[in-house]
């Protein structure tokens, strides 16, 4: 297995890892003062590994098709798991808020599976990128957040309200990616449907 594959399956492995110990802390004898640092190193280690992956594969000529599909699938999971995490203990997030990040994930990849089946390749944009980014910002934001509460020195309230913001912006841009993604790739999208209709 080449070592971009590796890094690309460990950002899944880290995904349950992020959930249990942010659900089960107490249990596991982990102080909340020192859980977001731990949480922090989980999600800096994934970042890495999503940037090293493709790093490599590019640089040693390791990409493979493989990697492609699960590179992104990766990305998906682990923004999604964390997400989903969120809902739950301090941070509180409505779970419907979630479903537009779940939903436009859902979306593109399947769409993304289709086309590719057809032999059809959709390029990334650059408006996904940003999205990622986004995102990214957003949830090391929420955990760097809870180190003044989990001293004290942030109510709950006030945490909870900056988090649900700050993730309601990023699902508007996430809406917008979307939207964007599909309006930048209509050409191709009704050539699949055009092979798929005539296809036996």
């Amino acid at each position: 297995m080449k070592l971009p594959l590796i890094l690309t399956l460990s950002r899944l492995f880290i995904c349950p890892i992020f959930l249990v110990l942010y659900l089960y802390h107490r249990a596991l004898g982990i102080e909340a003062t020192l859980l977001p640092f731990i949480l922090i190193g989980l999600v800096v280690i994934s970042d890495l590994s999503d940037f090293f992956d493709g790093y490599i594969a590019r640089k040693w000529n390791m990409v493979t098709d493989l990697g492609k599909i699960l590179d992104p699938m990766a990305d998906s999971v682990a923004r999604i798991t964390v997400l989903i995490t969120f809902t739950q203990g301090a941070v509180q997030l409505p779970i419907l808020l979630i479903f537009i990040f779940i939903y436009r994930e859902a979306m593109i990849n399947t769409l993304r599976i289709i086309c590719g089946l057809r032999g059809i390749a959709l390029a990334a944009r650059k408006s996904g990128k940003i999205k990622t980014v986004i995102q990214g910002i957003v949830v090391l934001a929420i955990l760097i957040l809870m180190i003044p509460y989990s001293y004290g020195a942030l109510s709950l309230t006030a945490f909870r309200d900056i988090s649900f913001y700050m993730v309601l912006l990023a699902a508007i841009y996430t809406i917008f990616s979307g939207v964007e993604y599909l309006y930048a790739n209509k050409s191709l999208l009704r050539e699949t449907w055009s092979k798929s209709k005539i296809s036996p």
